[in-house]
């Protein structure tokens, strides 16, 4: 009996402090608290949501910005016919053959603090059919330009896959025949998805959201732990409807499946959000149409490390592969909720759960550093110099440690109540 007695006294206690299991559960105020809190922020957003946009063409600018805009299929076949017609002439004029291609690399980008967000100057260059570094490539374009062309006529999308199939020996790498529908699109003024290609579904959403999807009704609280699939074309989306507070955009796939799981948007009336990985352009447009239809804050929780904040800053300003449409693909105001720099002392990540920067990472930092929509700001400035001085990144995962319900019942909670965004 003795030796019952005893091991009895050491079996552990159930009633241990909440602390050694779940750091800082105990500093967590009623939900009640929190979500007036969270009120306050979305009138907030709902009221300057309000006031004018400003555009590129309320600015003065010193350079001359080139934008696209959504146009019908007519029009864009209208287009295609009067940049044939115009090389024909040039072709019959005995000018040759050549595309006038605006350039989108880096050094035609401009930021523009204003908008917040990247923009493409107007500078072009002649892509020659009888040059022979580019002859391959004015053939490509001449290709992707019929193929577009027959989408008009036809009035059906194809993904970009269907479009490398096409023609395979010609394209030779999916890559080719992208980066000239990016071109293609500059060349007409068109959005991308005015030429009726999109990509393959990524994206996923679930949480307190209800749309119609090509005519039918969708409620994303009855989707499962999966989630939405965002439809590639975002013309089928429509009739937005949500009672949520907030929008949470997550980059990862598993922390989106931890959320959606633990049905965090009941909790705290969200919509959660995931492209997986790199933003792809559906999932960057459904996130500005909730934003601008619905009138919500939105909320990034991304990786610590150079690479959550590339993202992030994608969806916020813009990439500089499709700044030509910087316009349609952006969404303003975002907040950097976490996981940041700071956020692994300050909540006590162990460290055998932060990795150390690789050379590549901490070059990536330091550029990051001397971006201009980096230096408009200061708290990603302070954040990103602190992740380069400490040479330490870390995985939302890596909050896991606590316990695997550690994000959705106290990490987010706690940074919700603690309004600590940037």
């Amino acid at each position: 009996m003795a030796d019952k007695k005893k091991r009895r006294r050491t079996e552990p206690s159930f009633e241990d402090d909440d602390e050694t299991q779940l750091p800082f559960k105990n500093r967590l105020k009623p939900d009640s608290v929190i979500l007036q809190s969270l009120r306050d922020l979305t009138n907030s957003s709902s009221s300057s949501s309000t006031s004018k946009a400003v555009t590129l063409a309320d600015l003065s600018l010193s350079s001359t910005c080139r934008e696209v805009s959504d146009l019908t299929l007519s029009s864009v076949q209208s287009n295609i016919e009067s940049l044939i017609l115009k090389i024909a002439h040039s072709i019959i004029s005995g000018n040759g053959f050549a595309f006038d291609v605006p350039s989108r690399s880096a050094a035609n980008q401009l930021y523009v603090p204003e908008l917040d967000r990247i923009v493409l100057k107007d500078k072009s260059s002649l892509r020659h059919y009888a040059n022979i570094s580019t002859v391959r490539k004015t053939t490509i374009t001449t290709r992707i330009l019929q193929l577009i062309y027959q989408l008009c006529m036809k009035s059906i999308h194809v993904t970009k896959r269907d479009l490398f199939y096409t023609d395979v020996k010609l394209f030779q790498d999916q890559t080719q025949s992208d980066s000239v529908l990016d071109d293609v699109s500059c060349m007409l003024g068109c959005t991308r998805s005015s030429l009726n290609v999109i990509a393959a579904e990524k994206g996923v959403v679930v949480g307190r959201l209800i749309f119609s999807d090509n005519g039918d009704m969708i409620d994303c609280t009855k989707m499962g732990m999966g989630g939405k699939a965002i439809p590639p074309n975002i013309d089928r989306v429509g009739d937005m409807q949500s009672d949520a507070l907030f929008i949470l955009l997550v980059e990862k796939d598993a922390a989106y499946i931890r959320l959606a799981e633990d049905r965090f948007y009941n909790r705290f009336p969200c919509i959660i959000v995931t492209a997986k990985g790199q933003p792809d352009v559906a999932t960057r447009l459904f996130l500005r149409k909730m934003k601008m239809e619905l009138k919500l804050p939105v909320l990034a929780l991304v990786d610590s490390d150079p690479y959550g904040l590339k993202i992030l800053s994608v969806y916020g300003c813009g990439s500089k592969n499709m700044s030509y449409d910087s316009a349609n693909l952006t969404t303003p105001d975002i907040k950097w909720l976490g996981i940041r720099p700071s956020d692994l002392d300050k909540y006590k990540i162990p460290e055998q759960c932060r990795l150390p920067m690789t050379e590549q990472d901490i070059k990536t930092g330091k550029d990051l550093l001397e971006e201009d929509f980096v230096k408009k700001n200061p708290g990603w400035v302070e954040e990103l110099t602190l992740m380069v001085k400490t040479k330490q990144k870390a995985e939302i995962q890596a909050l896991s440690t606590f316990g695997f319900q550690y994000l959705s019942e106290v990490y987010l909670p706690l940074k919700l109540q603690q309004r600590d965004w940037l």
